[in-house]
């Protein structure tokens, strides 16, 4: 939108309105010893024509996914979204809508907030869920504190391998309420079972597993689950890749109590890391403790069929020490964009999505393993995403193949996972381009001096 400046004429009749003759008598409850003295270190003023250039020169200097064959994954993938996703979302009733508090105002976006609902509940198995989260971290963050409420439990048992933006943001979350969390380290890329099992005992609020993990690696969720739940009350909160539901058992199915994790996958852009979707579901019983907005269907007086905003126990409705949760909305664009993914895409098509996923990420891996120099990090079975070893270091192998036009993948190191590198495949990488890629690599140095030949 073109700025459109005040005229001094305006400026004089509104100081006057408020009752002051300058800008300056507004700021004189401040101290002098704070107001910048001088001029500010600012570029002399462009017309809009020039602005527009100097932006988008600034722009070109990001490298994105629409220039390199991408590789990366660790939460953000580079999958196809069709382009009506796009032109449903930028309607102006969509775009520019604010959240919904008027319910009677604002069916529309009511309604594909209950759609998104009823979708998630189907993908995941779920009795219920809500209108979206921040993103994944936020809904696994909420997730804990959600169990406890339900069971006024401070202990809770986390599998080292989910995301470490998820660590940060729980540890952000419980550092006020002496919750005591309990990482349970891993073994070949999977949670240790036997260590968790030990772990267990009465005092566990709820134990966090993600599946597909931070490494990628599948975990067996229906051996876990009889452990968690042989205490009383213990929850199993699942944070799950929402693609691969469309080929593994559905959370509901090993009888996860709370299911979260993050939507980016469902027709959101990579944005750069942001803004990004959470979703949140859960069984029916938990229903009350569940953070965030709800949306339902009901019928007026008439028989008409409508929706509302309902079962609200957040801040702004009820008192502070009764809500279920400080989040007053709900990532409402983010989640239409995945409402209208689905819609497109339909089951065979989610499907697809995960199957070539699935396929094509095998086959790179085991081309890749066959280059001297690589070697598989863990032998668990995997979704889209993988681990390899490398000789070298890894961060100068991703540095080179980014100057060939490829995002190599994710640098596991500053994570703790020396010379590894996180690599993801989605449905947009055609045989050619892995094949190209492969190539590439076989001719990148595995450490100084050599060269690797492909067996």
């Amino acid at each position: 939108m073109p700025f459109i400046s005040n005229t001094d004429e305006q400026r004089k009749q509104m100081l006057q309105e408020i009752g002051v003759n300058s800008f300056e008598e507004l700021l004189n409850g401040i101290s002098k010893d704070l107001f910048i003295k001088g001029k500010l270190n600012l570029a002399e003023p462009m017309s809009e024509m020039e602005i527009a250039k100097h932006i988008t020169k600034l722009s070109e200097k990001n490298i994105n996914t629409n220039q390199m064959i991408s590789f990366l994954g660790a939460g953000i993938y580079d999958h196809f979204i069709p382009a009506a996703v796009n032109y449903i979302i930028s309607r102006p009733e969509f775009y520019s809508a604010y959240t919904p508090y008027q319910a009677e105002v604002s069916q529309g976006t009511l309604q594909f907030i209950y759609e998104f609902q009823t979708m998630i509940c189907e993908l995941t198995g779920m009795e219920a869920a809500n209108a979206s989260m921040y993103d994944g971290a936020t809904a696994v963050a909420e997730a804990i504190l959600m169990a406890l409420r339900q069971n006024h439990k401070k202990k809770i048992l986390i599998s080292s391998l989910i995301h470490p933006s998820y660590k940060e943001v729980i540890k952000t979350y419980t550092s006020p309420l002496e919750v005591e969390l309990v990482y349970i380290q891993q073994k070949d890329g999977k949670i240790n079972i036997h260590e968790l099992k030990s772990q267990m005992d009465g005092s566990i609020s709820a134990v966090l597993i993600q599946t597909p993990n931070f490494l990628g690696c599948i975990e067996d969720m229906k051996s876990i689950e009889p452990i968690v739940h042989s205490y009383k009350n213990c929850l199993l909160i699942a944070a799950v890749d929402p693609i691969s539901l469309m080929l593994f058992n559905a959370p509901s199915e090993y009888n996860a109590d709370i299911v979260v994790g993050e939507g980016q996958a469902l027709g959101n852009m990579q944005n750069f890391g942001g803004p990004l979707f959470g979703f949140f579901a859960t069984k029916k019983s938990l229903i009350r403790k569940m953070p965030g907005r709800l949306v339902g269907a009901t019928y007026d007086k008439n028989g008409k069929k409508g929706y509302v905003l309902t079962l609200q126990a957040r801040e702004q409705h009820i008192r502070r020490n009764k809500a279920t949760s400080n989040i007053c909305t709900n990532e409402s664009l983010c989640a239409l964009a995945a409402t209208v993914y689905m819609v497109l895409m339909g089951k065979k098509g989610l499907y697809e999505v995960a199957r070539q996923s699935t396929i094509k990420a095998h086959y790179l891996f085991e081309k890749i393993c066959e280059i001297d120099g690589f070697s598989p990090a863990y032998s668990s079975p995997f979704f889209k995403e993988f681990v390899v070893k490398t000789m070298g270091e890894s961060k100068k192998i991703i540095e080179k193949m980014k100057n060939k036009g490829y995002f190599a993948g994710v640098d596991l190191s500053p994570f703790g996972y020396k010379k590894q590198i996180l690599m993801a495949v989605t449905e947009k990488r055609t045989k050619e381009e892995m094949n190209n890629f492969i190539t590439e690599l076989t001719a990148v140095p595995a450490s100084a001096g050599t060269l690797r030949t492909q067996r």
